[in-house]
């Protein structure tokens, strides 16, 4: 695994995004830094973070994927990979809050952003960024927002997070083809308020009650309405509203 480690940033993605376009690098490679200041979540959303408090990372993802159609496989196994260090870590009440929110709790500690690109000869390389809530602990005006560091009133190592974070998704990848139907149960157990009727919002601004239900192959939310059908909803076409 090649780190590469920077002081400040504008976005480790587009960081690790011009660096793989000129250059060839190995799977796996990994750039941190201390601050980012244009830091990006799903949809454009912000992502803000203290200077040197949180684990602000990006890894290139290369032959995973090799199907369009198999493009969430890379959410499942990165979230599950995530989700598998913070649970030995003993963070309490880990979930998904579908695509990509790392939750403890109902509040928010880390978000992943991936971005995939198609190559010339059909491969798809992924940048897989995390921002991840380590030691940070004022979230003034965030009221969904917390980290590991309030939730279990104790420091954390970044670098041994980011490591062991690495290590499980190397793993985890590894182990793909004979493990894939596991992480997939894996995520779907832990998708934030499965199975608990709950408010949404569509893209009209239209409330509903639903009930999660899990996550289609091509990574669409599965929701029981109240008229007992089952849809499929994109990331841009619904919101919860807890």
């Amino acid at each position: 695994m090649q780190l590469i480690k920077l002081d400040a940033i504008d976005s480790t993605n587009e960081f690790l995004k011009g660096l793989s376009s000129n250059q060839l690098l190995e799977n796996f490679t990994v750039v941190t830094a201390e601050n980012q200041t244009k830091g990006k979540g799903q949809m454009g959303a912000i992502w803000n973070s203290e200077p040197s408090k949180n684990l602000i990372m990006s890894v290139l993802v290369t032959d995973f994927v090799t199907d369009i159609n198999q493009i969430f496989d890379i959410n499942i196994v990165v979230s599950v990979s995530i989700i598998q260090v913070l649970q030995d870590l003993n963070i309490p009440e880990l979930s998904i809050k579908w695509p990509n929110d790392i939750m403890s709790y109902n509040k928010k500690i880390g978000g992943i952003l991936i971005e995939n690109s198609i190559k010339s000869d059909g491969s798809i390389n992924s940048i897989v960024g995390l921002g991840l809530n380590v030691n940070q602990m004022n979230f003034e005006n965030l009221p969904k927002a917390s980290s590991l560091a309030l939730i279990c009133n104790a420091t954390f190592d970044k670098e041994e997070i980011l490591l062991k974070i690495i290590e499980n998704l190397e793993k985890n990848i590894q182990d793909w083809n004979q493990n894939s139907h596991l992480l997939w149960k894996e995520y779907t157990n832990k998708l934030f308020k499965k199975g608990i009727p709950m408010p949404f919002s569509d893209e009209n601004q239209h409330n509903f009650m639903g009930i999660i239900q899990g996550v289609s192959s091509i990574g669409k939310l599965k929701i029981l309405l109240e008229d007992d059908s089952v849809s499929e909803f994109e990331i841009k076409e619904i919101q919860m509203l807890y």
